[in-house]
């Protein structure tokens, strides 16, 4: 089916696939869980918050008896908690079809991880850098394997230096977010050159949801929400129809690599449509200067994934 034409409710079967979802205990999160649930997919929910990911849980499972769900832990914060997780999948044996790497926080007072790096980075990117490469070998061993990086269109405001991940030089939450958000597609790319110059089986997409109903603004300052929640009634889709290109990306063996995958017009039915990327984006170095500096702060130090110079980089 022609991409221009998908919809939710072209959502292919999923039964036998298993899904990781970071942040399913809220927002997109939770609706993309929802949405493969229904469609027979059993769901990781991977989660901050084990008691909330609960109810959560319960409530999918009251309305879908048969839903496949199990709840984890995983604070993207604190890289102990990533590794645990990993181990943990890894102790039962999980093949991982699909990575969903939606969870995030976003405009929030600075504060720093244990490792140092300002929190909506360490959350947003290193977290999610970490569990992909802990997780790479499940996802190798996986049917149609495929990481999806949940990205924003926010990227193009975002300044990065990886020299800087503590953002020492000057600090607003919402420019914080929007770096973070340019390293979720700096990385997406970046892995995706590097699953394909490998020949992997495992593919790397970029998707985001447009502008959505979700709480992600809960610890922005009281303007800022009140501009934020005056946006929303206008132009942010619901969640459960925002989630559309996420879940054509993770289900969807034809949804290309290398680009943003984004809603289309911010009217109507969400259509996924391939963006061009732009900017800083598009800059093979700091992606892999991002990647270099990722690597020594999380001390995942080796990929499953060796990364061969194509002829145009030589």
């Amino acid at each position: 089916m022609d991409h221009a034409d998908w919809t939710l409710a072209d959502l292919n079967d999923q039964t036998g696939r298993t899904f990781v979802v970071t942040g399913a205990s809220s927002g997109l999160g939770a609706a993309i869980t929802r949405h493969l649930a229904a469609n027979g997919g059993r769901v990781i929910m991977a989660v901050r918050d084990t008691a909330k990911g609960g109810h959560v849980r319960d409530r999918l499972i009251a309305d879908q008896p048969r839903a496949d769900l199990q709840v984890r832990r995983l604070d993207l914060l604190d890289l102990d908690t990533v590794h645990a997780f990993a181990d943990d999948l890894r102790t039962d044996a999980v093949t991982v079809d699909a990575l969903i790497n939606n969870g995030g926080i976003g405009n929030v007072p600075r504060r720093l991880s244990p490792q140092g790096v300002e929190s909506q980075l360490a959350t947003n990117h290193l977290g999610h850098f970490a569990l992909t490469a802990l997780l790479m070998e499940r996802l190798s061993a996986g049917r149609d394997p495929v990481v999806v990086t949940v990205g924003s269109g926010l990227y193009r405001l975002g300044r990065l230096d990886p020299d800087d991940l503590a953002a020492e030089r000057g600090y607003s939450p919402g420019r914080a977010y929007a770096r973070s958000k340019l390293a979720n597609v700096l990385f997406a790319l970046e892995l995706d050159r590097r699953l394909r110059d490998a020949r992997s089986p495992v593919r790397s997409l970029l998707a985001h949801p447009g502008m959505a109903k979700t709480g992600l603004d809960r610890d922005a300052p009281p303007l800022d929400r009140a501009v934020s929640t005056l946006l929303g009634l206008a132009l942010r889709r619901p969640v459960d129809e925002a989630v559309a290109p996420i879940l054509y990306a993770a289900t969807e063996t034809a949804a290309p690599t290398g680009r943003h995958i984004g809603p289309g017009r911010p009217f109507g039915p969400a259509r996924p449509t391939f963006e061009k990327l732009s900017g800083a984006a598009t800059d093979p170095d700091l992606a892999r200067h991002l990647w270099s500096r990722s690597e020594a702060v999380t001390e995942v130090a080796t990929w499953p994934i060796p990364h061969r110079l194509s002829r145009s980089q030589k």
